[in-house]
């Protein structure tokens, strides 16, 4: 192992430092998500706004999954956001943004997952691995919406304008509502 020459408390920092960079990731994305489920909801595409909103669900349980794992090994963790919320998003470029945004997501996970691997941490290896999961769920989710848009245009939407946004009471969020990737 490259990293075998590193003390504990050095590799323990790596790790708090790709969890944190994760955390801010998820901050980023359930600010921006919830911002784009209100901009929904208010032109009528219900569905899609109640399955944006389960969406940025999971990703508050990531960012406290994250959270609790920093905590655990001494850490401090993240109140920052990765990125700026982007308002005001069209429908017909929300999903491909979504789509970008978790395919980065899934990919910077992986390294991290590397990383937490290189410095001897299996716990924080899991996590990654179940949360990229859910993350694949999501990126399957916006790039079917967004593939749906493109090709059928008006006519997908029309069907979807007027549908009811809300997501009851307690929601689990999207990939535990599912049952998929849990």
């Amino acid at each position: 192992m490259a990293n075998a020459a590193l003390d504990k408390d050095t590799r323990r920092e790596k790790v708090i430092e790709v969890l944190n960079k994760a955390r801010a990731m998820e901050l980023y994305a359930i600010s921006q998500y919830m911002n784009q489920h209100y901009g929904l909801d208010s032109m009528d595409y219900g569905e899609l706004a109640k399955n944006m909103k389960l969406i940025a669900i999971d990703e508050m349980r990531h960012a406290e999954q994250f959270a609790e794992r920093i905590k655990e090994l001494g850490g401090e963790p993240t109140t920052d956001f990765a990125d700026k919320v982007i308002k005001a998003q069209d429908v017909r470029t929300i999903f491909p943004f979504d789509s970008k945004l978790e395919d980065d997501t899934i990919d910077a996970y992986n390294q991290f997952l590397q990383v937490c691997r290189d410095m001897g941490d299996n716990v924080s290896v899991k996590l990654f691995e179940a949360i990229i999961d859910e993350e694949q769920v999501h990126f399957n989710h916006f790039d079917n919406v967004g593939s749906h848009i493109a090709n059928l245009g008006d006519v997908y939407l029309s069907k979807i304008a007027g549908t009811p946004a809300s997501t009851g009471g307690a929601a689990k969020g999207f990939v535990l509502g599912t049952g998929e990737a849990g």
